[in-house]
């Protein structure tokens, strides 16, 4: 398993979250729009760009990708309190970094937003995404929640 309180890691899934909720798409989509090079550039240069607003940061490359607005608004539809997307970034770190190596963590990036955790997470009328970090981990290797 991967290093814990992965910052890079952190930063690049507080990103997406942010992207997601700008250009209200689902979290698997700007990931595809991003593209894995872009996101390993992301990750590995974190400590820099975190250096920026991340309203900037984000801005670019939601013009850089050419990502055009969705329908996807889970923020609006969010009947309760809705957790910012640092909250958001965390949960999807520390799943990230429980089931996938430090030298993996990109693939493991691509591999979690594109998986059926993704929709579970993003759903902020459930208390899946408040769950343990083991918890969520666990249900995410059994492929189902337990």
């Amino acid at each position: 398993m991967g290093t814990k309180n992965n910052n890079n890691l952190f930063y690049t899934c507080a990103l997406i979250e942010y992207i997601g909720r700008q250009v209200k798409r689902r979290r698997s989509d700007v990931v595809d729009l991003l593209t894995i090079d872009r996101i390993k550039r992301i990750y590995e240069y974190a400590d820099v760009f975190h250096c920026e607003p991340i309203e900037k940061v984000a801005y670019e490359f939601i013009m850089e990708c050419n990502m055009s607005k969705g329908n996807y608004d889970n923020v609006a539809e969010c009947q309760y309190k809705v957790p910012n997307y640092w909250d958001i970034g965390e949960v999807y770190e520390r799943l990230i970094e429980d089931i996938y190596d430090d030298e993996d963590i990109v693939n493991g990036i691509w591999a979690v937003y594109h998986s059926w955790i993704d929709s579970h997470i993003s759903y902020y009328n459930s208390d899946f995404y408040y769950q343990p970090r083991d918890y969520i981990a666990a249900c995410f290797e059994e492929g189902d929640v337990l």
